[in-house]
């Protein structure tokens, strides 16, 4: 009993395992297949699993390229059941995906109904399109029948597939690919396919060629809706060269002449993978926006091709400005990024030179070579061996006539015949002699089979000759594939005729063989303000108390009673041009930036100047003024901390603004003013004012700030500059302008706690 328990207690032993090592294992397992069975292409022939096995069940189906259409659910259907049971939708997709031409630069699949279009819609549901293959796709099934690659069993063993196809032409850089794997990832753009095989041919020449060398045969990607590339050469280089990079790509544009003057831009290449619908939405916004405030509207005119007009706000507007504009604003440039990270040997991933991907493809081609004269060496031994029997039955014609009609065994008196003697020709069964036994035999059962199976009509003497025509022609390209096995130039030189045929094939004669895609220099784009942009026309700025903003047209009376809501009144109102920024001061230290032109009419009540900038709720609008890149700005808190900033350092650029004076609830941003003179006069909550040199406030882009004036209780409720020499003024509450001249008994050090305010001094404790 002792002995069962010890064992029950082994078994449990070697049955357990550590979760750290169980999870471990379970994890790598699927990040392996992840990478290998779903994401990352296969350097050799470009594909992954799923579209390899979409076109393999398209060759089971027989959908050649000038053949039947069969039903899209069909065909995922078959791929699903038999070799990629993963989902018929995602197979679908994937198909409909070959079958788009703006996404796909040579198509795989000929797709018959709605695919999808280039504006971002998608393709029909599977069982209202058809499909067949492309003449693309048979180029990489070629050599499939002819033991070219390996062959692998299915996810349920009942049926087989091929790991890679055989790939007449550099497929992966062909078509490019791109996937997200556990990891990392893979991003390859298409090109030209006879620029690949120039290239394939050039290494072919030169194995240990360098990769700079090969940009002299591929200059780039060629994406399949065109575009210009305006990416320098020397990072092209260094992208291809480390398998890691980007090319920066535009649409491509023209300017139509429409007589007097005026003209519009024609949009008629978009960059690659960016939905035309997506992107007229775009600009259409930053017209709206006044982001582009130069551009007057944007037309979709396209049909079959790509036309998109933009109009100008104004003849006199440069159009390489605009477009320089639109450039940074919108997807008519885009950054497509490169990362070469393939399957190099259909199961190691590594980011790869586009030296080392041709390579990869040139070394397979090597192999599909040998196995296919392999094959069909195979293939002719079989025959010879065949043609043996024949030429050996029309020699002895009679006698295997006479084995045939007479013998209860044919097949096996062919066999053991002696073919070497004379045969005297039999009369009847009974006059006929069978061959003698022995366990020699003169004939293989293959050609004894093919003899039996030898048609009446091949029973010509003529036959003969044709059959010693086809034994000497067999014979002779037998020869001809030894000597090729054997040699490893002639195996060079026979792929590189391959591929010439496959450049030719795919060259400038095929739909679509001709590059796309256009080189230009990026140039220099010159920063023009949007001030430059805008018509100068006055205005007159209106902002209510509540922080409603409006511009009314031209430069009304500022004293001119005006309406707003109910509750709410006037606090800013000046006259400004449509070409000035206005700066906002928030209490919680932050500038803001806002374009008068992008301020709403005067017809009605306005906008929240919240909803122009990012101001929080909680934060009170301090002032609102005209930018002048010249002046100086006084900025404090209401602990009584502040500094000088040059307001060309406040501007934001952003809706969020920019912090510029740093306050911690519960103080706050109480002043904003331009610096003029030599002097500072505070004023505190307390009504005591103290006056010191401008020179005693640092300088500064950001911060606190220190301290201009010490209070026991409460905090700080004006500051302003002026000149000493002129002295204070300030308007007293009858309106009267008053001003103090001797300040001597208010002066002192900053930080000082000052001296109560003059006789006259407003009771609200500011300087105005």
């Amino acid at each position: 009993m002792s002995d069962d328990t010890s064992d029950n207690n082994i078994g449990q032993a070697d049955l357990a395992e550590p979760l750290r090592r169980a999870l471990g294992e379970r994890y790598l397992t699927y990040a392996l297949s992840t990478i290998m069975h779903r994401a990352l292409p296969d350097a050799r022939d470009g594909l992954k699993p799923v579209h390899r096995r979409i076109l393999y069940a398209m060759h089971r189906l027989r959908l050649a390229s000038n053949g039947k259409f069969l039903k899209s659910a069909k065909i995922s259907g078959d791929t699903m059941g038999d070799f990629h049971p993963h989902g018929d939708a995602a197979i679908y997709d994937a198909m409909a995906r070959l079958a788009q031409d703006f996404n796909v630069r040579y198509p795989l699949v000929d797709g018959q109904g709605n695919f999808g279009n280039i504006d971002g819609d998608n393709p029909a549901a599977s069982r209202y399109t058809e499909a067949r293959m492309t003449f693309v796709a048979e180029a990489l099934l070629n050599g499939l029948d002819e033991n070219a690659v390996d062959f692998r069993d299915n996810y349920d063993g009942r049926l087989t597939e091929p790991a890679v196809l055989p790939a007449e032409f550099p497929n992966l850089l062909a078509n490019g690919s791109s996937g997200i794997a556990v990891g990392m990832a893979t991003n390859i753009p298409p090109h030209n396919i006879p620029e690949l095989i120039d290239a394939c041919l050039h290494l072919i020449r030169t194995p240990d060629a360098r990769d700079e060398t090969l940009l002299n045969y591929v200059p780039g990607p060629d994406f399949p809706t065109g575009g210009v590339i305006v990416e320098p050469k020397e990072n092209i280089a260094e992208a291809y060269r480390t398998g890691r990079g980007s090319f920066r790509l535009r649409a491509k544009h023209e300017i139509e002449d429409l007589g007097r003057g005026q003209w519009q831009i024609v949009i008629t290449e978009i960059p690659f993978q960016v939905q035309k619908s997506k992107l007229i939405e775009k600009i259409a916004e930053l017209i709206q926006t006044k982001k582009v405030p130069i551009l007057a509207d944007i037309r979709d005119e396209s049909a079959d091709d790509i036309r998109m007009v933009l109009e100008p706000r104004s003849k006199n507007v440069d159009p390489d400005v605009l477009m320089g504009m639109l450039y940074r604003s919108s997807d008519l440039e885009v950054r497509f990024s490169l990362n070469m990270n393939v399957l190099i040997d259909g199961v190691t991933p590594k980011v790869c030179s586009m030296k080392e991907v041709l390579r990869a493809f040139l070394d397979f081609r090597r192999e599909v070579l040998q196995r296919r004269s392999l094959h069909r060496m195979e293939k002719i031994d079989h025959r010879l061996e065949v043609l043996e029997g024949l030429i050996i039955a029309f020699l002895n014609l009679d006698r295997v006539i006479d084995i045939i009609r007479y013998d209860d065994a044919p097949k096996a008196a062919l066999m053991r015949e002696d073919w070497g003697r004379d045969f005297i020709r039999a009369t009847d069964e009974n006059d006929y002699v069978p061959p003698a036994e022995t366990d020699a035999q003169s004939l293989t059962e293959v050609q004894a089979e093919a003899i039996l199976n030898m048609r009446l009509r091949a029973l010509r003497r003529l036959e003969e000759m044709a059959l010693l025509n086809e034994r000497d022609a067999l014979m002779e390209e037998r020869a001809g594939l030894e000597d090729l096995l054997e040699n490893e130039g002639l195996q060079w030189d026979r792929i590189s005729d391959q591929l010439k045929t496959a450049k030719k094939t795919f060259g400038k004669d095929y739909a679509g063989g001709v590059r796309r895609t256009a080189f230009a220099e990026a140039g220099q784009i010159e920063e023009v303000p949007l001030e430059a942009m805008i018509d100068r026309e006055p205005i007159t700025v209106v902002c209510s108390q509540m922080g409603w903003i409006r511009a009314m047209t031209g430069h009304i009376d500022l004293n001119r009673e005006l309406k707003f809501k109910d509750g709410d009144g006037p606090r800013f109102i000046f006259h400004a041009e449509t070409t000035d920024r206005l700066l906002v001061f928030g209490s919680n230290g932050r500038f803001y930036t806002v374009s008068a032109a992008n301020l709403p009419g005067g017809r009605g009540m306005g906008e929240p100047l919240r909803l122009m900038v990012d101001l929080p709720n909680e934060a009170e609008i301090v002032d609102l003024f005209i930018h002048r890149p010249e002046r100086k700005l006084l900025v404090a808190s209401s602990a009584g901390d502040g500094f000088v900033v040059p307001e060309a350092e406040v501007v934001a650029q952003t809706r969020a603004g920019k912090q510029v004076l740093n306050v911690r609830a519960p103080t706050r941003a109480r002043v904003c003013k331009p610096v003029t003179g030599d002097a500072v006069a505070v004023v505190g909550e307390n009504r005591k004012v103290l006056v010191f040199g401008l020179d005693e406030l640092p300088e500064m882009g950001r911060g606190k700030g220190v301290r201009l004036q010490k209070y026991k209780d409460g905090g700080m409720s004006d500051a302003t500059t002026f000149t000493l020499a002129d002295g204070l003024s300030w308007r007293d509450p009858a309106g009267r302008t008053r001003t103090e001249s001797n300040l001597a008994e208010w002066q002192g050090k900053r930080a000082g706690t000052g001296r109560m305010a003059p006789r006259g001094f407003p009771r609200d404790n500011t300087f105005t």
